[in-house]
C-alpha cells in the first residue's frame, strides 16, 4: 500500500501535468541520479542555479562529468562578469537544472530569487528545466508557498550564503512581525536582500519542457 507521502506527490505530479509539466516520482535522492542520466546525451550544454538539492541528491556531481559540456557558475577563479556570462548562457542552452522553493498540490511552481538568472531560465529560454524538488517543498497553495519562502528558504539560504540580512537573524522574514499573512514583496530594505524577483508558473506553454522530478525524501531548503 501507498504511503500518504507517496500519495501526495503522486497527486502532484498529475496536477503538474494538467498544466504541462512533466513530472517524475523518486522514491529516494539516491534514484534520481539515474533518472536525470537518461535524458541526457554527450556534449549537451548544461546551466545550473544554485541549489543544495541538487548537491544532496547527486545530480551537481553527475553533470559535472566530462561527457557533458557544464558551465559551472561556481567553478574555481570565475570572474564576476564570467559569472555573469553563464548566467546569460543558460538561454540557449539545452538543459537548465535547479530546484524549486516550492510545488503546491494544483501544479505550480512558486519561486523567488535575488540575482535572478533561475526565475528568467524557468520561464523562456534553455531548452529543457529540470527541476530536483524534495517532498518538504509541496504546499497547498501559493499563499503557503510564498509562506514558505519567507518562512524557511530565504533565511536559510541567506545563512548558507553568508548574507546579513534581518531574516537571517530572526530565522524568518521580518515582515512576518508585522502580520501572518504579508503582502507577496514585503520584506527589507537590505541591498543584498535575496527576494527581489517572483515568479509562480501557473502553466508551462511548451509541453514537457519543464520536467520535476519529485523525491519521497526531503531536500534542500
Amino acid at each position: 500500500m501507498q504511503n500518504n507521502n507517496e500519495n501526495r506527490i503522486l497527486a502532484v505530479i498529475k496536477a503538474l501535468e494538467r498544466n504541462n509539466i512533466d513530472g517524475i516520482y523518486a522514491e529516494k535522492a539516491a534514484d534520481i541520479p539515474a533518472i536525470v542520466e537518461r535524458m541526457l546525451f554527450n556534449g549537451c550544454v548544461i546551466t545550473a542555479g544554485g541549489s543544495v538539492s541538487l548537491k544532496e541528491s547527486g545530480v551537481w556531481e553527475l553533470i559535472n562529468k566530462d561527457c557533458y559540456r557544464f558551465l559551472d557558475r561556481n567553478r574555481q577563479g570565475i570572474t564576476p562578469e564570467q559569472r555573469q556570462e553563464v548566467f546569460r548562457s543558460a538561454i540557449g542552452g539545452d538543459f537548465f537544472f535547479c530546484s524549486s522553493n516550492a510545488v503546491t498540490e494544483n501544479g505550480e511552481l512558486i519561486n523567488v530569487d535575488g540575482f535572478s538568472n533561475r526565475i528568467a531560465a524557468i520561464a523562456f529560454g534553455p531548452k529543457k528545466v529540470i527541476m530536483v524538488v524534495g517532498a518538504n517543498k509541496i504546499v497547498k497553495n501559493t499563499t503557503e508557498g510564498l509562506l514558505r519562502v519567507k518562512k524557511i528558504a530565504a533565511p536559510k539560504n541567506c545563512v548558507r550564503l553568508g548574507i546579513d540580512t534581518p531574516c537571517a537573524k530572526l530565522g524568518h522574514c521580518v515582515s512576518l512581525l508585522k502580520s501572518n499573512n504579508p503582502d507577496i514583496t514585503d520584506g527589507c530594505n537590505n541591498p543584498r536582500r535575496i527576494c527581489v524577483n517572483y515568479l509562480v508558473t501557473a502553466l508551462q506553454r511548451e509541453k514537457g519542457r519543464i520536467t520535476v522530478i519529485l523525491c519521497g525524501e526531503d531536500l534542500g531548503y
